[in-house]
């Protein structure tokens, strides 16, 4: 008979973020005004400098944003405004952080919070079992 222990996943939360691939981060210095980072790099930047646990940017095939037509994803390139998915993973507290500390480049993003209530139940090993 296996027992089964519960790993605490109530503290962490999942933010995903969707903005046009054409989006830009705000420039900060001179020369980033002339040429000013994409939005996603930006973001994942800053979630990891933040002390963000997780970021995962997702290639999206076909989708479409509020007030946008449906786009899908060419080898040759894409509509400037298709969609693109930055999901992060952290706790709510750590999120809320992040968001009020970056309110400026967030103003261009849709952010979806998702809650991780339910435990993880890993079998624990057999004491049982030889070697």
């Amino acid at each position: 008979m296996t027992t089964q222990r519960h790993i605490c996943t109530h503290d962490l939360t999942a933010l995903r973020l969707y903005f046009p691939a054409n989006s830009r981060a705000a420039p900060t210095r001179f020369w980033r005004r002339l040429s000013a980072p994409a939005l996603a790099q930006h973001l994942l930047g800053v979630a990891r400098r933040s002390g963000i646990q997780q970021a995962l940017l997702y290639q999206i095939g076909l989708g479409y944003l509020p007030r946008e037509r449906l786009t899908h994803l060419h080898l040759e390139g894409h509509a400037m405004w298709h969609p693109q998915c930055l999901n992060l993973l952290d706790s709510e507290e750590q999120f809320r952080a992040f968001m009020q500390e970056h309110a400026l480049e967030l103003r261009k993003v849709r952010a979806v919070h998702f809650s991780c209530e339910l435990p993880v139940t890993v079998p624990e090993p057999s004491s049982t079992a030889g070697p």
